[in-house]
């Protein structure tokens, strides 16, 4: 007997659009059988009623014998055998049609009742369990819409172990459910075939039995074929029972693990995170708007296929492709009090809708260019970022993607420690340190030197630059006190470095973190800060940087809070040993800045520092070189005239006049330190 379709219990509990697209099949399997099976019980009750009429019945039941075949059941593969037996059946009862007269009795006990058995048990089960199922699934989705709704700021405690309580309830009813469901289904697949042989079996014998003396029907051939249906029937049946066995069995294994399978976030504190994935798939929450003010979440199943982001709701053969995430970003962003929120922007700019269904909520995305999603815990949160940076770095387009994903992931981490505040200042304003010449630019170029000779491995990286509490407090205490420098230095020592420079230039930058160096001998080393400092915030998922104000003068180099003025951190302009913008990036600029000497027999301590422009960090760079080359020229007056001479001055004769990349000039007063493309 050939095996037959089944329904997986194992996939009962991610309740995934595939399995309700396979369950949905057999459902309506379930359906056509039950309009053929009320079809061909009529025609049996035909046959034990109408006794006078016997002729006309068994010739009706000869034709619906044959129209099983005509069905088209979803499953109907492997039932090549029942419909061969139903068809030397329905020869058989165009035999037997007028000898049917006086078998009421019979046919009764062995034709009729079976079939009416079958309907009423099995099919009314069928029925019953899938109400059961709809209900539970409706109390599962009302479920984990109150979970996602649960606040992230004001996290109620006992609000949420009563939800999170709800959802583990709902979550294994809903299993239970499905389980008894399909196992129901599974079973209908082989009681279909016992149910619509057996009534016939019955009958064949009960006219053998009847007429067995005078037809020519009792014969060896005739014996020998019922003899044959009933081992099939018989091989079907123990082919039930041992599938009824086994899925009770998987049924009880798969309800024997713990509860903590059912709640969602159940281990947040400490998850297990696989940050090498290339595929991923699961249930996520989308952000739409509604109106101008108001938005929507819908949960719906999300994979990745490729380099695409696929989106397929339940009951839909296959899913629609939502975004094109080569080269896109991934960031967590806060939303609306939610937790577990991430945001992905699309570097064209737009999202690619491909069914209706996709269209009703990608007219509500923010610009067409980026969705917001939300996922039910900690792990997927995690994971979903790191697979979909995984993806848009394109690693799935090489021979070994997994390879190379746990190869790059494994690089990053080795090479960063990241930390996110500074564990110590580094004071440059309070400490004069000995002067180190830049390289000329005509100078010949020197060998790149290996990474590990320029940054050793493991190397802490720092992500921001924090006042101290002390500090602004100082500042911003009533009564018109002294501020006190945060870097060593007066108010009258800044102001009277700041009336003494010739040069004074402004950029808006970000800061993109700094770590310690072994080296300043090339502008490679710069690079590979770069490369690191990026890599770290990609794994670590840190994306947010506050602008700062980044001042070059002839003296030095600060770094600005535009909302207090207060400065972050300063340094001296001839302690700059190294500076460089990105080859390929050019918002990014980087430098490198040589700390005192701690001891006579140890060399001085030097640091990379990274940061991103709104201008070209060519134009950044371009001014340290200026104020470097008045460094030098202050030593020679000639020097420094002659430097004068070839640079414009201001009308109050202190700052010099910066030539912008396409000749215009560019003035920066005193008052105004916006430069131009800032």
């Amino acid at each position: 007997m050939s095996a037959v379709h089944r329904l997986l219990l194992e996939d009962a509990l991610q309740d995934s659009p595939q399995t309700r697209s396979l369950l949905s099949v057999f459902e309506e399997d379930a359906g056509t059988l039950t309009d053929y099976t009320n079809q061909l019980l009529q025609s049996l009750q035909r046959v034990f009623g109408a006794q006078n009429e016997m002729s006309l019945a068994t010739q009706q039941l000869s034709k619906q014998l044959l129209e099983y075949e005509k069905q088209n059941f979803a499953l109907g593969k492997g039932d090549e055998e029942v419909i061969g037996t139903l068809q030397d059946f329905s020869e058989v009862v165009d035999e037997l049609n007028t000898l049917h007269t006086e078998l009421a009795n019979q046919l009764a006990d062995r034709m009729v009742f079976p079939m009416i058995q079958f309907r009423e048990k099995d099919l009314t089960e069928i029925s019953t369990l899938k109400d059961i199922f709809a209900i539970a699934s409706s109390e599962h989705d009302a479920s984990m819409a109150k979970y996602s709704r649960l606040p992230k700021r004001r996290e109620n405690e006992k609000l949420k172990t009563e939800v999170v309580g709800e959802v583990a309830y709902s979550r294994r009813k809903q299993h239970q459910a499905s389980m008894q469901y399909y196992c129901a289904l599974n079973a209908l697949q082989y009681r279909k075939r016992v149910a619509m042989l057996q009534p016939m079996l019955g009958y064949t014998q009960a006219q053998v039995n009847f007429f067995k003396k005078g037809m020519d029907m009792a014969s060896k051939k005739m014996e020998s074929f019922l003899s044959s249906v009933t081992s099939m029937n018989q091989s079907i049946q123990s082919q039930l029972d041992s599938e009824a066995e086994a899925m009770r069995q998987a049924q009880q294994e798969l309800l024997s693990v713990e509860d903590s399978i059912y709640m969602p976030d159940q281990d947040a504190s400490n998850p297990l995170i696989n940050r090498n994935l290339i595929q991923k798939a699961g249930y996520l929450n989308i952000r739409s708007k509604t109106g101008l003010v108001t938005t929507s979440w819908d949960r719906l199943y999300f994979f990745t296929q490729g380099g695409n982001l696929m989106c397929q709701p339940r009951g839909a053969v296959a899913g629609g492709m939502v975004l094109d995430l080569d080269n896109s970003s991934v960031m967590a962003v806060d939303c609306e009090d939610r937790r577990y929120c991430f945001q992905i922007t699309s570097p064209d700019g737009k999202t690619h809708v491909s069914f209706d269904w996709i269209s009703d909520w990608s007219s509500g995305l923010q610009s067409g260019r980026c969705i917001t999603l939300q996922a039910e815990s900690k792990k997927e949160y995690e994971e979903w970022i790191c697979s979909l940076n995984n993806i848009s770095r394109q690693i799935y387009l090489t021979d070994n993607p997994e390879a190379v994903a746990i190869r790059l992931n494994q690089t990053a981490i080795q090479a960063v420690t990241p930390i996110t505040s500074f564990e110590k200042r580094h004071d440059t304003c309070a400490e004069r340190v000995k002067p180190v010449a830049v390289e000329p630019s005509g100078a010949a170029p020197q060998d790149t030197p290996d990474s590990l000779e320029m940054i050793t491995p493991g190397t802490p990286i720092q992500f921001d630059i924090m006042l101290p509490a002390s500090e602004f407090l100082d500042q911003n205490r009533a009564g018109g006190g002294r501020r006190t420098n945060p870097f060593g230095e007066s108010e009258d020592d800044c102001a009277a470095q700041s009336e003494d420079s010739l040069l004074h230039q402004m950029f808006v930058v970000r800061f993109l973190g700094s770590m310690a160096v072994r080296s300043h001998r090339s502008k490679e080393v710069i690079y590979e800060a770069m490369r690191q400092v990026l890599a770290a915030r990609a794994i670590h998922n840190i994306f947010r940087t506050a602008e700062s104000h980044f001042i070059v003068t002839s003296k030095s180099l600060q770094l600005i809070d535009p909302q207090t003025q207060v400065p972050r951190i300063s340094f001296q302009l001839r302690d700059v040993v190294q500076f460089a913008a990105h080859q390929e990036n050019r918002r990014l600029m980087g430098f490198v800045v040589e700390g005192p000497e701690i001891s006579e027999e140890m060399e001085p301590s030097l640091s990379a520092y990274v940061f991103e422009s709104n201008t070209e960090g060519e134009k950044i760079c371009y001014t340290i070189s200026l104020g470097k080359e008045l460094i030098e020229a202050e030593k020679d007056p000639e020097a420094l005239a002659l430097l004068m001479k070839s640079m414009p001055l201001t009308s109050d004769g202190k700052f010099l006049v910066l030539e912008s990349e396409t000749g215009g000039a560019v003035q920066n007063g005193a008052e105004e330190g916006l430069e131009s493309e800032a």
